[in-house]
């Protein structure tokens, strides 16, 4: 007989998809400090976990009593919303009741993934997150403060840059706390920056010259091949932005302050720390 989530004891594990990402890893780091089992899902985690092989699925959510869903590349991707619908599906059949999902704000299909996870009969949480501070200290955009240049294929709209340490604190209490199921948390920072804002703070942060151009689509997808990155990567992020930076986003929430109970972390607050840490020494 399957259990429900009150017959799983405490013991049993919360499944951490995307447990190296920068979301994962901060939710796993946030359970494991709090006493909590983890057991992270990932191509080298045991047992492994990969979107693209459904065949092991069925063992990484094992006995788990609660899951933190994080798709990759983006929800925005071909079959995005139906993988995960798929894993949330299982996750229910074998008792895995407590689903949070890392959701987009904006993206059309991160609200048809929202959807798809509300008809699963799951005990779930919507954490729909503006676009993350960390894409400039620990994704592609590292590289381009480095070098003292940001490019990318946006204009002047404002953008509510979002904590990725606040989106883990806000993880790790609907997976371990009751109040927080069936609820959507559209999650963004305290204040708008455009990207040439965004980007002088971190100049200022970092204490080396970082300056923000705008460039075309293509230039950017060019670039970004030429990097290194797939070109299908390019091509998703090329799609993404184009949709979700270009003013739709331009608004204030208070997602943040009705999860915790305390205002967001501020930009500035984020790229000093992210200095201290050595982000871009």
């Amino acid at each position: 007989m399957t259990q429900t989530p009150q017959d799983r004891p405490a013991a049993a594990p919360i499944l951490v998809l995307g447990g190296a990402g920068k979301t994962g890893r901060r939710v796993a780091a946030r359970l494991a400090e709090a006493g909590e089992p983890v057991r992270i899902g990932s191509r080298a985690g045991a047992p492994p976990f990969d979107w693209n092989a459904p065949s092991g699925w069925a063992a990484v959510l094992d006995g788990a009593r609660a899951a933190y869903i994080a798709y990759a590349p983006d929800l925005a991707a071909p079959g995005g919303p139906e993988a995960v619908a798929a894993f949330a599906e299982l996750a229910v059949r074998q008792g895995v009741r407590r689903l949070v999902l890392l959701s987009g704000r904006g993206e059309e299909e991160a609200l048809r993934a929202e959807r798809l996870l509300r008809e699963t009969g799951a005990a779930w949480t919507v954490l729909r997150s503006s676009w993350f501070a960390q894409n400039f200290s620990e994704s592609f955009l590292r590289d381009a403060v480095m070098a003292g240049e940001v490019l990318l294929p946006v204009d002047g709209a404002p953008e509510p840059f979002i904590d990725a340490d606040d989106i883990a604190e806000i993880a790790a209490a609907a997976l371990t706390r009751d109040g927080h199921e069936g609820r959507t948390y559209d999650i963004t920072g305290p204040e708008l920056l455009t990207f040439a804002e965004a980007t002088a703070v971190i100049a200022e942060a970092a204490g080396r010259p970082v300056r923000f151009r705008s460039v075309s689509p293509a230039a950017f997808s060019e670039g970004m091949v030429a990097q290194g990155a797939p070109a299908e990567l390019a091509e998703v992020l090329v799609e993404l932005f184009g949709k979700v930076l270009d003013g739709r986003n331009a608004s204030l929430t208070d997602g943040v302050q009705r999860a915790l109970g305390r205002p967001p972390t501020r930009f500035a607050n984020y790229a000093r720390r992210a200095a201290a840490a050595g982000a871009w020494a």
